[in-house]
């Protein structure tokens, strides 16, 4: 057998051993199947209830996703200093399971019992396997009082936009509006007074309004009250005011007509009179503030005013009449 021969055997053994035949591997360790630790634990005291939420982790700590369900350890209790995890475990208050929608979960736990106290929250997710990372990050929550719930909100729609008032005690509030439906809140004012003017509404749109009291506390947080219920309004435009600078002239041919423009009038109405007889309309003008009244008798006193319309098609007053002759 020649050298070559002997090599390419060797050569083709190698390769079948290492396509797996005859190959012996050793033992895969077992994966941990962990839950990775929860890090946006976060709380907040609303009314006379903590709200508590976070991400479910989807993955373990070995960053597989996980494939069976996960149960949690979530508990409230007072803290200790210098801070301990373990003694602050053996006595804080073990909650049931969360509810859970579009991957995050969230608590309601009454507060009641630590009123005036400093409470520590932490969670742990626990693997089918039982095991699990560890707590969460720590989230504190210092408990008042509840914030009165604002009542009898009421919104009336004024010429500068949605006058809202409301009851409570405090001073403190933040106004929400929605103008969406189904309703999708946003935070549109924070005030110190029980009224607000809200002078960014557009007439016709409905909007959908709620009130909250809230409390600062130290570190930047913050105890809220219960939302007040929901008012909605539609404001309509309000109705022109009377057109001012009335002018009539008089020509060989006819009486020339005309006043000072008003903002968003979209038309005026003319309204004359023969001597002291009543007014009637004459003409209705498109924006334009004057008219030509051609249809006039020489030696007839006249008497005419202007009705501005609105983009509703509210009318306002009239104005002051003005008088001229063709003599």
């Amino acid at each position: 057998m020649s050298f070559g021969r002997i090599a390419w055997s060797a050569l083709l053994g190698a390769l079948i051993l290492a396509s797996g035949c005859g190959y012996v591997a050793g033992p895969v360790p077992p994966l941990a199947n962990i839950p990775a630790r929860v890090h946006d634990l976060a709380a907040i005291q609303r009314g006379s209830k903590i709200l508590a939420h976070f991400s479910i982790p989807q993955l373990t700590t070995e960053g597989l996703a996980i494939q069976s369900p996960v149960t949690f350890d979530f508990r409230v209790g007072e803290g200790n200093n210098p801070f301990d995890a373990a003694v602050w475990a053996s006595h804080a208050r073990r909650m049931g399971q969360p509810v859970q929608q579009n991957g995050f979960a969230s608590y309601e736990i009454p507060c009641t019992d630590w009123i005036g106290k400093e409470v520590i929250l932490g969670v742990r997710v626990i693997g089918s396997n039982g095991k699990d990372v560890g707590w969460s990050n720590w989230d504190t929550v210092q408990v008042v009082a509840p914030p009165d719930k604002p009542a009898n909100v009421k919104a009336e729609a004024v010429d500068s936009g949605v006058r809202l008032t409301w009851q409570a005690r405090g001073a403190h509030f933040r106004v929400l509006r929605s103008s969406a439906n189904p309703p999708a809140y946003e935070v549109v004012a924070a005030l110190s007074a029980p009224e607000w003017l809200d002078a960014h509404v557009e007439f016709g749109t409905p909007y959908t309004y709620l009130v909250q009291t809230f409390e600062p506390l130290a570190n930047g947080k913050e105890a809220q009250s219960d939302l007040s219920e929901p008012v909605r309004i539609a404001p309509e435009a309000p109705a022109p005011p009377a057109p001012q600078g009335l002018r009539a002239v008089p020509t060989p041919q006819s009486i020339e007509l005309s006043w000072d423009a008003i903002p968003d009038a979209t038309a005026y109405r003319v309204e004359r009179a023969e001597g002291d007889g009543p007014f009637a309309q004459v003409a209705e003008v498109q924006g334009v503030p004057s008219y030509s009244d051609r249809a006039v008798r020489r030696g007839v006193a006249y008497r005419y005013r202007t009705i501005a319309v609105g983009v509703n098609g509210k009318t306002g007053p009239p104005s002051e009449p003005a008088s001229a002759t063709i003599q």
